[in-house]
Protein backbone atom coordinates (compact mmCIF):
# COMPACT_ATOMS: atom_id res chain seq x y z
CA UNK A 1 0.00 0.00 0.00
CA UNK A 2 1.40 3.63 -0.67
CA UNK A 3 1.75 6.38 1.47
CA UNK A 4 -1.03 8.59 0.17
CA UNK A 5 -3.08 5.07 1.06
CA UNK A 6 -1.93 5.04 4.26
CA UNK A 7 -2.65 8.54 5.06
CA UNK A 8 -5.86 8.03 4.17
CA UNK A 9 -6.95 5.37 6.05
CA UNK A 10 -5.44 6.75 9.12
CA UNK A 11 -7.17 9.95 8.36
CA UNK A 12 -10.70 8.52 8.47
CA UNK A 13 -10.12 5.90 11.34
CA UNK A 14 -8.70 9.30 13.51
CA UNK A 15 -11.51 11.03 12.35
CA UNK A 16 -13.86 8.35 13.34
CA UNK A 17 -12.49 7.91 16.50
CA UNK A 18 -12.65 11.98 17.34
CA UNK A 19 -16.35 11.40 16.25
CA UNK A 20 -17.11 8.75 18.72
CA UNK A 21 -14.86 10.28 21.58
CA UNK A 22 -16.98 13.84 20.82
CA UNK A 23 -20.54 11.71 20.93
CA UNK A 24 -19.57 10.01 24.42
CA UNK A 25 -18.39 13.17 25.76
CA UNK A 26 -21.98 14.54 24.93
CA UNK A 27 -23.65 11.67 26.55
CA UNK A 28 -21.43 12.09 30.12
CA UNK A 29 -22.38 15.62 30.25
CA UNK A 30 -25.67 16.93 32.63
CA UNK A 31 -27.94 19.53 30.65
CA UNK A 32 -27.89 22.51 32.23
CA UNK A 33 -30.92 24.47 32.70
CA UNK A 34 -30.46 26.96 30.14
CA UNK A 35 -29.26 24.39 27.76
CA UNK A 36 -31.51 23.34 24.72
CA UNK A 37 -31.59 21.22 22.30
CA UNK A 38 -32.46 22.30 18.95
CA UNK A 39 -36.18 20.50 18.58
CA UNK A 40 -36.61 22.31 21.86
CA UNK A 41 -36.20 26.21 20.17
CA UNK A 42 -39.57 26.08 18.77
CA UNK A 43 -41.30 24.93 21.53
CA UNK A 44 -39.75 27.50 24.15
CA UNK A 45 -40.26 30.54 21.28
CA UNK A 46 -43.67 29.38 21.26
CA UNK A 47 -44.11 29.94 25.07
CA UNK A 48 -42.52 33.71 24.32
CA UNK A 49 -39.48 32.88 25.22
CA UNK A 50 -36.07 32.28 23.01
CA UNK A 51 -32.74 31.01 23.57
CA UNK A 52 -29.35 33.28 23.01
CA UNK A 53 -27.19 30.29 20.97
CA UNK A 54 -23.70 30.61 20.86
CA UNK A 55 -21.69 28.38 19.02
CA UNK A 56 -24.88 26.03 19.41
CA UNK A 57 -25.02 25.98 22.93
CA UNK A 58 -27.42 27.91 24.93
CA UNK A 59 -26.47 31.07 27.26
CA UNK A 60 -29.44 32.39 28.70
CA UNK A 61 -32.84 33.06 27.52
CA UNK A 62 -34.63 35.92 26.51
CA UNK A 63 -38.13 36.21 28.48
CA UNK A 64 -38.91 39.80 27.81
CA UNK A 65 -38.89 41.98 24.63
CA UNK A 66 -40.88 45.72 23.78
CA UNK A 67 -43.85 45.37 22.59
CA UNK A 68 -44.05 44.94 18.84
CA UNK A 69 -40.54 43.16 19.14
CA UNK A 70 -40.83 39.43 19.01
CA UNK A 71 -38.23 37.62 21.14
CA UNK A 72 -36.94 35.48 18.99
CA UNK A 73 -35.69 38.42 16.76
CA UNK A 74 -34.24 40.01 20.27
CA UNK A 75 -32.32 36.83 21.02
CA UNK A 76 -31.19 36.03 17.27
CA UNK A 77 -29.41 39.87 17.14
CA UNK A 78 -27.89 39.33 20.80
CA UNK A 79 -26.38 35.98 19.36
CA UNK A 80 -25.06 37.55 16.14
CA UNK A 81 -23.28 39.99 18.80
CA UNK A 82 -21.65 37.74 20.86
CA UNK A 83 -20.81 35.70 17.79
CA UNK A 84 -18.96 38.97 16.08
CA UNK A 85 -17.10 39.65 19.55
CA UNK A 86 -15.93 36.26 19.54
CA UNK A 87 -14.07 36.38 16.75
CA UNK A 88 -11.47 38.77 17.44
CA UNK A 89 -11.61 38.11 21.49
CA UNK A 90 -8.04 37.71 23.13
CA UNK A 91 -8.55 36.58 27.04
CA UNK A 92 -5.13 38.32 27.82
CA UNK A 93 -5.96 41.71 25.91
CA UNK A 94 -9.33 42.15 26.21
CA UNK A 95 -12.26 43.09 29.10
CA UNK A 96 -15.94 42.23 29.20
CA UNK A 97 -17.18 44.48 31.66
CA UNK A 98 -20.67 45.97 33.32
CA UNK A 99 -21.98 49.26 32.65
CA UNK A 100 -24.46 50.78 34.42
CA UNK A 101 -26.91 52.88 33.36
CA UNK A 102 -30.43 54.71 33.98
CA UNK A 103 -32.79 51.45 34.18
CA UNK A 104 -30.92 49.00 32.32
CA UNK A 105 -26.92 47.69 32.68
CA UNK A 106 -24.83 46.91 29.53
CA UNK A 107 -22.47 43.95 28.69
CA UNK A 108 -19.45 45.72 27.40
CA UNK A 109 -16.48 44.21 25.22
CA UNK A 110 -14.03 46.90 25.51
CA UNK A 111 -15.86 50.26 23.86
CA UNK A 112 -18.66 47.65 22.28
CA UNK A 113 -21.94 46.82 23.35
CA UNK A 114 -22.87 43.34 23.69
CA UNK A 115 -26.32 43.58 24.75
CA UNK A 116 -28.36 45.12 27.57
CA UNK A 117 -30.48 43.73 30.44
CA UNK A 118 -33.31 45.86 31.38
CA UNK A 119 -35.40 45.89 34.81
CA UNK A 120 -38.04 44.38 32.58
CA UNK A 121 -35.48 40.91 32.08
CA UNK A 122 -35.03 41.03 35.95
CA UNK A 123 -38.81 40.91 36.22
CA UNK A 124 -39.14 38.17 34.13
CA UNK A 125 -36.44 36.67 35.67
CA UNK A 126 -37.67 37.50 39.23
CA UNK A 127 -34.07 38.31 39.96
CA UNK A 128 -32.60 41.90 40.54
CA UNK A 129 -31.10 43.35 37.75
CA UNK A 130 -26.78 43.54 38.64
CA UNK A 131 -27.40 39.65 39.58
CA UNK A 132 -29.20 38.79 36.26
CA UNK A 133 -26.59 41.19 34.68
CA UNK A 134 -23.59 39.21 36.78
CA UNK A 135 -25.25 35.68 35.95
CA UNK A 136 -25.12 36.25 32.13
CA UNK A 137 -21.61 38.21 31.84
CA UNK A 138 -20.33 35.14 33.95
CA UNK A 139 -22.24 33.14 31.04
CA UNK A 140 -20.81 35.00 28.32
CA UNK A 141 -17.07 34.81 29.61
CA UNK A 142 -17.21 30.94 30.09
CA UNK A 143 -18.45 30.38 26.66
CA UNK A 144 -15.22 32.81 25.05
CA UNK A 145 -13.12 31.25 27.22
CA UNK A 146 -14.33 27.32 26.07
CA UNK A 147 -14.12 28.26 22.79
CA UNK A 148 -10.80 29.32 22.74
CA UNK A 149 -9.73 26.50 24.02
CA UNK A 150 -8.40 27.64 26.97
CA UNK A 151 -9.87 25.28 29.37
CA UNK A 152 -9.14 22.16 26.86
CA UNK A 153 -8.85 18.48 29.20
CA UNK A 154 -5.76 16.46 28.03
CA UNK A 155 -7.64 14.53 25.78
CA UNK A 156 -8.99 17.50 23.86
CA UNK A 157 -5.40 18.46 23.50
CA UNK A 158 -4.24 14.92 22.35
CA UNK A 159 -6.85 15.09 19.61
CA UNK A 160 -6.21 18.24 18.63
CA UNK A 161 -2.25 17.24 17.94
CA UNK A 162 -3.67 14.24 15.89
CA UNK A 163 -5.66 16.50 14.01
CA UNK A 164 -2.83 18.48 13.31
CA UNK A 165 -0.28 15.91 12.58
CA UNK A 166 -2.49 14.43 10.26
CA UNK A 167 -3.14 17.75 8.29
CA UNK A 168 0.32 17.96 8.35
CA UNK A 169 0.59 14.70 6.39
CA UNK A 170 -1.84 15.58 4.31
CA UNK A 171 0.09 18.55 3.63
CA UNK A 172 3.28 16.72 3.22
CA UNK A 173 1.18 14.30 0.59
CA UNK A 174 -0.21 17.25 -1.79
CA UNK A 175 3.16 18.78 -1.86
CA UNK A 176 4.64 16.00 -2.97
CA UNK A 177 1.86 15.14 -5.28
CA UNK A 178 2.23 18.81 -6.88
CA UNK A 179 5.68 18.18 -7.58
CA UNK A 180 5.31 14.84 -9.15
CA UNK A 181 2.82 15.92 -11.76
CA UNK A 182 4.98 19.35 -12.42
CA UNK A 183 8.16 17.14 -12.46
CA UNK A 184 5.71 14.67 -15.33
CA UNK A 185 4.16 17.97 -16.98
CA UNK A 186 8.00 19.72 -17.48
CA UNK A 187 9.35 16.23 -19.49
CA UNK A 188 6.55 16.46 -21.77
CA UNK A 189 6.73 20.30 -22.55
CA UNK A 190 10.06 19.88 -23.15
CA UNK A 191 9.60 17.52 -25.59
CA UNK A 192 6.48 19.43 -27.31
CA UNK A 193 8.64 22.33 -27.11
CA UNK A 194 11.22 20.92 -29.64
CA UNK A 195 8.52 20.02 -31.94
CA UNK A 196 6.72 23.36 -31.55
CA UNK A 197 9.56 25.46 -32.51
CA UNK A 198 10.83 22.71 -35.20
CA UNK A 199 7.15 23.02 -37.01
CA UNK A 200 7.92 25.67 -39.53
CA UNK A 201 3.83 26.40 -40.11
CA UNK A 202 3.23 27.25 -36.83
CA UNK A 203 2.81 30.95 -36.00
CA UNK A 204 3.17 31.30 -32.44
CA UNK A 205 6.58 29.98 -32.02
CA UNK A 206 7.29 33.88 -33.21
CA UNK A 207 5.39 35.30 -30.03
CA UNK A 208 8.10 32.68 -28.05
CA UNK A 209 11.33 35.49 -26.58
CA UNK A 210 14.33 34.62 -28.93
CA UNK A 211 17.60 32.61 -27.62
CA UNK A 212 15.30 31.31 -24.99
CA UNK A 213 15.52 27.53 -23.38
CA UNK A 214 12.21 25.92 -22.76
CA UNK A 215 10.08 28.65 -21.88
CA UNK A 216 7.26 26.40 -22.00
CA UNK A 217 9.17 24.64 -18.62
CA UNK A 218 10.16 28.22 -17.33
CA UNK A 219 6.24 29.12 -17.46
CA UNK A 220 5.49 25.85 -15.72
CA UNK A 221 8.03 26.30 -12.86
CA UNK A 222 6.20 29.61 -12.11
CA UNK A 223 2.94 28.06 -11.95
CA UNK A 224 4.03 25.10 -9.69
CA UNK A 225 5.81 27.31 -7.24
CA UNK A 226 2.67 29.72 -7.65
CA UNK A 227 0.58 26.97 -6.58
CA UNK A 228 2.72 26.29 -4.03
CA UNK A 229 2.22 29.00 -2.13
CA UNK A 230 -1.49 29.17 -2.50
CA UNK A 231 -1.55 26.08 -0.93
CA UNK A 232 0.51 26.92 2.05
CA UNK A 233 -1.58 30.08 2.74
CA UNK A 234 -5.28 28.15 2.13
CA UNK A 235 -4.02 25.02 4.46
CA UNK A 236 -1.44 26.93 7.10
CA UNK A 237 -4.74 28.65 8.33
CA UNK A 238 -6.76 25.24 8.70
CA UNK A 239 -3.39 23.47 10.24
CA UNK A 240 -3.32 26.00 13.02
CA UNK A 241 -6.88 26.37 14.10
CA UNK A 242 -6.49 23.32 16.07
CA UNK A 243 -4.66 25.07 18.67
CA UNK A 244 -6.11 28.22 20.20
CA UNK A 245 -3.05 30.51 21.00
CA UNK A 246 -1.70 29.83 16.99
CA UNK A 247 -5.38 31.10 15.77
CA UNK A 248 -4.75 34.95 16.13
CA UNK A 249 -1.77 34.74 14.69
CA UNK A 250 -2.78 33.20 11.44
CA UNK A 251 -5.47 36.05 11.61
CA UNK A 252 -2.60 38.70 12.74
CA UNK A 253 -0.53 37.42 9.19
CA UNK A 254 -3.60 37.22 7.28
CA UNK A 255 -4.05 40.83 8.44
CA UNK A 256 -0.46 41.59 7.63
CA UNK A 257 -0.77 40.42 4.12
CA UNK A 258 -4.12 41.57 3.24
CA UNK A 259 -3.30 44.91 4.24
CA UNK A 260 -0.68 45.90 1.49
CA UNK A 261 -2.93 44.11 -1.02
CA UNK A 262 -5.65 46.16 -0.18
CA UNK A 263 -4.20 49.32 -0.23
CA UNK A 264 -2.39 48.69 -3.20
CA UNK A 265 -5.85 47.15 -5.17
CA UNK A 266 -7.81 50.25 -3.63
CA UNK A 267 -5.01 52.83 -4.40
CA UNK A 268 -4.65 51.37 -8.04
CA UNK A 269 -9.05 51.70 -8.21
CA UNK A 270 -8.34 55.31 -6.90
CA UNK A 271 -5.73 56.19 -9.16
CA UNK A 272 -7.21 54.89 -12.31
CA UNK A 273 -8.40 58.29 -13.68
CA UNK A 274 -4.68 59.57 -13.70
CA UNK A 275 -3.58 56.64 -14.87
CA UNK A 276 -5.99 56.98 -18.16
CA UNK A 277 -4.63 60.74 -18.20
CA UNK A 278 -1.12 59.29 -18.58
CA UNK A 279 -2.02 56.62 -21.05
CA UNK A 280 -3.55 59.52 -23.06
CA UNK A 281 -0.96 61.63 -22.87
CA UNK A 282 1.84 58.65 -23.84
CA UNK A 283 0.26 58.19 -26.94
CA UNK A 284 -0.60 61.33 -28.34
CA UNK A 285 2.98 62.01 -27.44
CA UNK A 286 4.07 58.41 -29.32
CA UNK A 287 1.64 59.54 -32.16
CA UNK A 288 3.33 62.99 -32.49
CA UNK A 289 7.05 61.06 -32.47
CA UNK A 290 5.79 59.01 -35.27
CA UNK A 291 4.72 61.65 -37.87
CA UNK A 292 7.87 63.54 -36.75
CA UNK A 293 9.87 60.33 -37.86
CA UNK A 294 7.95 59.54 -41.20
CA UNK A 295 8.84 63.26 -42.00
CA UNK A 296 12.62 62.66 -41.22
CA UNK A 297 12.67 59.83 -43.43
CA UNK A 298 11.27 61.27 -46.20
CA UNK A 299 13.70 64.54 -45.81
CA UNK A 300 16.93 62.25 -45.66
CA UNK A 301 15.14 60.27 -48.87
CA UNK A 302 14.50 63.51 -50.70
CA UNK A 303 10.77 62.69 -51.04
CA UNK A 304 10.06 65.79 -48.85
CA UNK A 305 12.02 68.61 -49.93
CA UNK A 306 12.33 72.15 -47.91
CA UNK A 307 13.76 75.01 -49.40
CA UNK A 308 17.24 75.73 -47.08
CA UNK A 309 16.91 72.50 -44.92
CA UNK A 310 19.55 70.58 -45.75
CA UNK A 311 18.81 66.74 -45.43
CA UNK A 312 21.79 66.15 -43.32
CA UNK A 313 20.02 68.65 -40.34
CA UNK A 314 17.15 66.62 -40.37
CA UNK A 315 17.96 63.75 -37.71
CA UNK A 316 19.32 66.34 -34.87
CA UNK A 317 16.43 68.30 -35.90
CA UNK A 318 14.23 65.11 -34.72
CA UNK A 319 16.01 64.47 -31.75
CA UNK A 320 15.95 67.79 -30.60
CA UNK A 321 12.32 68.08 -31.14
CA UNK A 322 11.11 64.65 -29.61
CA UNK A 323 13.25 65.40 -26.66
CA UNK A 324 11.68 68.90 -26.34
CA UNK A 325 8.08 66.66 -26.69
CA UNK A 326 8.99 64.46 -24.17
CA UNK A 327 9.78 67.15 -21.65
CA UNK A 328 6.30 68.91 -22.22
CA UNK A 329 4.78 65.33 -21.83
CA UNK A 330 6.34 64.79 -18.46
CA UNK A 331 5.41 68.32 -17.27
CA UNK A 332 1.85 67.09 -17.90
CA UNK A 333 2.18 63.27 -16.62
CA UNK A 334 4.18 64.50 -13.27
CA UNK A 335 1.27 66.02 -11.45
CA UNK A 336 -0.59 62.83 -12.09
CA UNK A 337 2.21 60.67 -10.90
CA UNK A 338 1.77 58.42 -7.72
CA UNK A 339 3.15 60.30 -4.53
CA UNK A 340 4.65 63.15 -6.59
CA UNK A 341 2.96 65.59 -4.32
CA UNK A 342 4.92 63.58 -1.47
CA UNK A 343 7.91 65.15 -0.06
CA UNK A 344 10.53 62.17 -0.61
CA UNK A 345 9.42 61.95 -3.88
CA UNK A 346 10.48 65.64 -4.41
CA UNK A 347 13.69 65.12 -2.44
CA UNK A 348 14.64 62.17 -4.68
CA UNK A 349 13.59 63.98 -7.95
CA UNK A 350 15.85 67.04 -6.30
CA UNK A 351 18.93 64.37 -5.95
CA UNK A 352 18.57 62.72 -9.10
CA UNK A 353 18.85 66.16 -10.91
CA UNK A 354 21.91 67.04 -8.92
CA UNK A 355 23.25 63.97 -9.55
CA UNK A 356 22.28 64.51 -14.01
CA UNK A 357 23.64 68.48 -13.42
CA UNK A 358 27.24 67.95 -11.79
CA UNK A 359 28.12 64.30 -13.38
CA UNK A 360 26.97 65.12 -16.96
CA UNK A 361 29.12 68.44 -17.47
CA UNK A 362 31.15 66.83 -20.14
CA UNK A 363 27.98 64.93 -21.92
CA UNK A 364 26.48 68.26 -21.95
CA UNK A 365 29.14 70.06 -23.59
CA UNK A 366 29.58 67.26 -26.26
CA UNK A 367 25.66 67.72 -26.90
CA UNK A 368 26.09 71.35 -27.48
CA UNK A 369 29.08 71.20 -29.78
CA UNK A 370 26.70 68.55 -31.84
CA UNK A 371 24.03 70.53 -32.84
CA UNK A 372 26.38 73.10 -33.60
CA UNK A 373 28.52 71.02 -35.55
CA UNK A 374 24.55 69.60 -37.17
CA UNK A 375 23.76 73.27 -38.18
CA UNK A 376 27.36 74.34 -39.03
CA UNK A 377 27.26 71.59 -41.45
CA UNK A 378 31.49 71.51 -41.53
CA UNK A 379 31.00 67.47 -42.76
CA UNK A 380 28.72 65.22 -43.54
CA UNK A 381 29.06 61.57 -43.74
CA UNK A 382 31.70 59.71 -45.55
CA UNK A 383 33.55 63.03 -46.31
CA UNK A 384 37.38 62.55 -46.46
CA UNK A 385 38.28 65.13 -43.17
CA UNK A 386 41.66 65.93 -40.99
CA UNK A 387 41.22 66.70 -37.60
CA UNK A 388 43.91 67.47 -35.19
CA UNK A 389 46.48 64.15 -36.41
CA UNK A 390 43.48 62.39 -37.23
CA UNK A 391 42.94 61.94 -41.33
CA UNK A 392 40.07 59.52 -42.29
CA UNK A 393 36.70 59.14 -44.18
CA UNK A 394 33.32 60.25 -41.38
CA UNK A 395 31.45 57.09 -40.33
CA UNK A 396 29.14 58.40 -38.07
CA UNK A 397 27.74 61.40 -35.99
CA UNK A 398 25.63 61.43 -33.02
CA UNK A 399 25.10 64.29 -30.70
CA UNK A 400 27.77 63.21 -28.54
CA UNK A 401 30.40 61.90 -30.86
CA UNK A 402 31.89 61.25 -34.28
CA UNK A 403 33.56 58.37 -35.52
CA UNK A 404 36.31 58.18 -38.25
CA UNK A 405 37.53 55.33 -40.52
CA UNK A 406 41.30 56.27 -41.17
CA UNK A 407 43.15 55.19 -44.41
CA UNK A 408 44.95 52.34 -42.18
CA UNK A 409 41.26 51.12 -41.40
CA UNK A 410 41.23 52.25 -37.78
CA UNK A 411 38.14 53.84 -36.04
CA UNK A 412 38.62 57.05 -33.81
CA UNK A 413 35.90 58.26 -31.67
CA UNK A 414 36.51 61.97 -31.18
CA UNK A 415 34.17 63.82 -28.71
CA UNK A 416 32.22 66.96 -30.31
CA UNK A 417 33.43 69.39 -27.93
CA UNK A 418 37.13 68.50 -29.13
CA UNK A 419 36.06 69.14 -32.71
CA UNK A 420 34.92 72.15 -32.18
CA UNK A 421 37.92 73.41 -30.41
CA UNK A 422 40.36 72.41 -32.86
CA UNK A 423 40.48 73.28 -36.36
CA UNK A 424 39.33 70.96 -39.16
CA UNK A 425 40.24 69.91 -42.59
CA UNK A 426 37.72 68.84 -44.95
CA UNK A 427 39.25 67.34 -48.04
CA UNK A 428 35.67 66.58 -49.48
CA UNK A 429 34.05 69.92 -49.48
CA UNK A 430 34.61 70.94 -52.79
CA UNK A 431 35.01 68.13 -54.50
CA UNK A 432 32.68 68.07 -56.56
CA UNK A 433 33.28 71.94 -58.87
CA UNK A 434 36.75 72.16 -59.31
CA UNK A 435 38.82 68.97 -57.32
CA UNK A 436 41.22 69.09 -54.30
CA UNK A 437 44.47 70.55 -54.82
CA UNK A 438 47.21 68.39 -54.20
CA UNK A 439 50.70 69.86 -53.73
CA UNK A 440 54.69 68.53 -53.00
CA UNK A 441 57.63 70.23 -53.13
CA UNK A 442 61.19 69.49 -54.45
CA UNK A 443 64.61 71.30 -54.55
CA UNK A 444 66.61 71.70 -57.47
CA UNK A 445 70.42 73.54 -58.25
CA UNK A 446 70.53 77.07 -59.54
CA UNK A 447 72.38 75.75 -62.69
CA UNK A 448 69.34 74.22 -63.84
CA UNK A 449 66.64 76.56 -66.05
CA UNK A 450 63.03 77.05 -64.19
CA UNK A 451 61.27 76.40 -67.21
CA UNK A 452 62.92 73.06 -67.12
CA UNK A 453 62.10 72.07 -63.66
CA UNK A 454 58.56 73.51 -64.46
CA UNK A 455 57.98 71.51 -67.33
CA UNK A 456 59.53 68.51 -65.88
CA UNK A 457 57.26 68.72 -62.59
CA UNK A 458 54.07 68.88 -64.91
CA UNK A 459 55.01 66.34 -66.96
CA UNK A 460 55.17 63.87 -64.23
CA UNK A 461 52.02 64.81 -62.58
CA UNK A 462 49.81 64.41 -65.60
CA UNK A 463 51.49 61.14 -65.84
CA UNK A 464 50.28 60.05 -62.12
CA UNK A 465 46.90 58.25 -60.98
CA UNK A 466 43.53 60.37 -60.92
CA UNK A 467 45.14 64.21 -61.79
CA UNK A 468 42.93 65.81 -63.80
CA UNK A 469 43.80 67.77 -67.14
CA UNK A 470 41.71 70.68 -66.49
CA UNK A 471 42.74 72.49 -64.98
CA UNK A 472 46.18 71.77 -65.72
CA UNK A 473 48.77 71.49 -63.22
CA UNK A 474 51.11 74.69 -62.16
CA UNK A 475 54.31 75.31 -60.62
CA UNK A 476 55.35 77.69 -58.10
CA UNK A 477 58.65 78.96 -56.72
CA UNK A 478 58.13 78.83 -53.02
CA UNK A 479 61.24 79.69 -51.99
CA UNK A 480 65.32 81.06 -53.09
CA UNK A 481 68.06 79.08 -50.49
CA UNK A 482 71.46 79.61 -50.35
CA UNK A 483 72.22 76.04 -52.48
CA UNK A 484 69.22 75.25 -54.45
CA UNK A 485 65.53 76.72 -55.47
CA UNK A 486 62.43 74.97 -54.15
CA UNK A 487 59.51 74.39 -56.53
CA UNK A 488 55.90 73.41 -55.46
CA UNK A 489 53.75 71.55 -57.80
CA UNK A 490 50.54 71.77 -57.85
CA UNK A 491 47.21 69.45 -59.34
CA UNK A 492 44.20 68.75 -59.16
CA UNK A 493 41.84 65.40 -58.28
CA UNK A 494 38.52 64.43 -57.46
CA UNK A 495 39.70 61.47 -56.03
CA UNK A 496 40.02 62.96 -52.45
CA UNK A 497 39.98 59.25 -50.48
CA UNK A 498 43.14 57.56 -52.73
CA UNK A 499 45.12 60.35 -51.80
CA UNK A 500 48.17 58.63 -49.97
CA UNK A 501 48.28 56.47 -53.64
CA UNK A 502 48.30 59.78 -55.72
CA UNK A 503 50.84 61.62 -53.54
CA UNK A 504 53.24 58.17 -53.86
CA UNK A 505 52.77 57.95 -58.04
CA UNK A 506 53.46 61.61 -58.31
CA UNK A 507 56.67 61.30 -56.15
CA UNK A 508 57.84 58.08 -58.42
CA UNK A 509 57.33 59.95 -61.46
CA UNK A 510 59.14 63.17 -60.31
CA UNK A 511 62.08 60.65 -59.67
CA UNK A 512 61.56 58.82 -63.10
CA UNK A 513 61.08 61.96 -65.19
CA UNK A 514 63.69 63.83 -63.62
CA UNK A 515 66.66 61.13 -64.06
CA UNK A 516 65.63 60.80 -67.50
CA UNK A 517 66.29 64.42 -68.26
CA UNK A 518 70.02 64.10 -66.29
CA UNK A 519 68.63 66.83 -63.27
CA UNK A 520 69.71 66.32 -60.36
CA UNK A 521 67.13 67.00 -57.01
CA UNK A 522 69.30 68.46 -54.26
CA UNK A 523 67.17 66.60 -51.35
CA UNK A 524 68.44 66.22 -49.20
CA UNK A 525 70.70 69.22 -49.47
CA UNK A 526 74.48 68.85 -51.21
CA UNK A 527 77.17 71.45 -50.90
CA UNK A 528 77.62 72.91 -54.17
CA UNK A 529 81.31 72.43 -53.97
CA UNK A 530 81.30 68.97 -54.14
CA UNK A 531 84.00 66.32 -52.74
CA UNK A 532 84.29 64.60 -55.45
CA UNK A 533 81.26 62.78 -55.26
CA UNK A 534 79.72 61.53 -58.59
CA UNK A 535 76.26 62.98 -59.93
CA UNK A 536 73.12 61.90 -57.79
CA UNK A 537 71.59 60.94 -60.75
CA UNK A 538 71.63 57.08 -61.56
CA UNK A 539 72.96 56.01 -64.27
CA UNK A 540 74.60 58.54 -65.60
CA UNK A 541 78.51 57.78 -64.46
CA UNK A 542 79.66 54.41 -63.45
CA UNK A 543 80.04 53.13 -60.20
CA UNK A 544 83.14 54.96 -57.91
CA UNK A 545 84.12 52.96 -54.59
CA UNK A 546 86.91 55.50 -54.24
CA UNK A 547 86.86 56.88 -50.73
CA UNK A 548 86.18 60.96 -50.68
CA UNK A 549 89.98 61.58 -49.36
CA UNK A 550 91.11 60.07 -52.66
CA UNK A 551 88.96 61.68 -54.83
CA UNK A 552 89.77 64.87 -53.36
CA UNK A 553 93.41 64.28 -53.82
CA UNK A 554 92.62 63.14 -57.41
CA UNK A 555 90.76 65.95 -57.98
CA UNK A 556 93.52 68.60 -57.22
CA UNK A 557 96.42 66.40 -58.96
CA UNK A 558 94.56 65.99 -62.11
CA UNK A 559 94.18 62.19 -61.59
CA UNK A 560 90.86 62.22 -61.77
CA UNK A 561 90.59 63.46 -65.49
CA UNK A 562 92.50 60.46 -66.35
CA UNK A 563 90.31 58.06 -64.31
CA UNK A 564 87.24 59.93 -65.68
CA UNK A 565 89.18 59.19 -69.99
CA UNK A 566 89.93 55.54 -68.34
CA UNK A 567 86.75 54.67 -67.57
CA UNK A 568 85.26 56.15 -70.91
CA UNK A 569 88.10 54.12 -73.29
CA UNK A 570 87.21 50.88 -71.08
CA UNK A 571 83.01 51.29 -71.95
CA UNK A 572 84.27 52.54 -76.12
CA UNK A 573 85.86 48.73 -76.00
CA UNK A 574 83.23 47.25 -74.33
CA UNK A 575 80.66 48.66 -76.86
CA UNK A 576 83.02 48.04 -79.73
CA UNK A 577 83.39 44.51 -78.37
CA UNK A 578 79.23 44.08 -78.34
CA UNK A 579 78.99 45.14 -81.61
Amino acid sequence: MRSPQIVLVLSILLISLFSSAQKGQQDTILPLENTFLESDVERVISQGVAPVLFKGDTLFLVKYSPQGYPVNHRANVISSRLESISENYKKDQDSIYLKKEYGSISIMHNNELAFVITENDAMAYDLPISELALNQLNSFKKALNDHKGYDLSITDWLIRIGYFLISLLVLIAILWLIRWLFRKLNVYLSKFEKNFLKNKKNIFKYFIPKNTKNIFVFLSNVSRLTTIVFVLLTYLPFMFSFFPWTEGVVNDFYGYLARPIKFVFFGFIAYLPNLIFIIVIIFITRYFIRILHDIVEDIEAERFIISGFPKDWARTTQKIISLLIWAFALVLVYPHLPGSTSPAFKGVSIFIGALISFGSTSAIANIVAGIVITYMSPFKIGDRVKIQDTTGDIIERTLLVTRILTPKNEEITIPNANIINNHLINYSANIEKSGLLLHTSVTIGYDVPWVQVDKLLCEAALKSLHIEPEPPPFVLQTSLDDNYISYEINAYTKEVKAMPAIYSDIHKNILDVFNEAGVEILSPQYFAARDGNLSTVPGKLGPDSRSPINKIVDHLTGQNQKITIKTNDTKTDNDSKKG
